[in-house]
C-alpha cells in the first residue's frame, strides 16, 4: 500500500470519528419525524470548513447520513447536500458552492461551481388563499445525473441528465437531457450530439 493511500485512509477514519456525533444527531432526527433541521445545520456548518480537511469531513458526514454514498468523491468548499434523500456514487466531483438536492449523482459525473440541482419542480404549492407554501418534503423528486455527465458552472438543474451529457455554463434545464447530448441556454436547448 502506498503512503498516499495509507494517509487517505487515516484521514477518512479520523474524519468519520469527528463527524459521528453530528451524524448520530441527524440519524435520530430522521427516525423521529420528517424534519431535516439537524441534518441541514451540520451540512451547512461543514460546508464552511476550508481546504482538504473540509473535503474529508463533508465526505465522512454524507457517507454516514445520505441514503447511499461512495467513499471516493470530492465536495468543495461551500457546497452542500440539502436533503438526506440523495445518493452519491464514487468518483463524483461537486464544485465549490454547489447545492445538491434530492438526486442521484452517478459515478464520475462533474458538478460545476455554483450549480443548483433542485429536488424537482413541485416542492412548493399554493394554499387555499393563493399563498405559496414552504418546501413540502413529501413532494421531493430525485433528479438523476448520469455517469460521466458534465454540468457547467452556474447551472440550474430541474430534470434528469443522461450519461456522458454536457450542460453548458449558466443553463437552466427543465426537461430531461438524453445521453451524449450537449445543451445550453435558458431554457436549455439541444446544441449537438456528443461522440464517445
Amino acid at each position: 500500500m502506498t503512503l498516499r493511500r495509507t494517509l487517505k485512509r487515516a484521514f477518512d477514519a479520523c474524519s468519520t470519528v469527528l463527524v459521528s456525533p453530528a451524524a448520530l444527531m441527524a440519524g435520530l432526527e430522521a427516525r423521529h419525524g420528517n424534519s431535516e433541521a439537524v441534518f441541514t445545520f451540520w451540512a451547512q456548518l461543514l460546508a464552511l470548513v476550508p481546504g482538504l480537511p473540509g473535503v474529508f469531513l463533508r465526505r465522512a458526514f454524507y457517507r454516514l447520513t445520505l441514503e447511499a454514498c461512495g467513499r471516493s468523491f470530492f465536495i468543495g468548499f461551500g457546497a452542500l447536500v440539502s436533503h438526506r434523500h440523495a445518493r452519491i456514487d464514487d468518483d463524483v466531483y461537486v464544485g465549490p458552492y454547489a447545492v445538491v438536492g434530492a438526486c442521484h449523482l452517478e459515478r464520475g459525473c462533474l458538478i460545476g461551481t455554483r450549480c443548483s440541482i433542485v429536488s424537482g419542480g413541485e416542492l412548493h404549492t399554493q394554499d387555499a388563499e393563493g399563498h405559496w407554501t414552504a418546501s413540502d418534503l413529501t413532494r421531493l423528486k430525485r433528479i438523476r445525473i448520469g455517469t460521466h455527465a458534465w454540468i457547467g458552472e452556474g447551472t440550474l438543474i430541474l430534470a434528469d441528465i443522461g450519461p456522458t451529457s454536457m450542460v453548458a455554463a449558466g443553463a437552466v434545464v427543465a426537461a430531461a437531457v438524453p445521453a451524449q447530448t450537449m445543451v445550453a441556454g435558458n431554457p436549455a436547448r439541444f446544441v449537438r450530439r456528443l461522440s464517445a
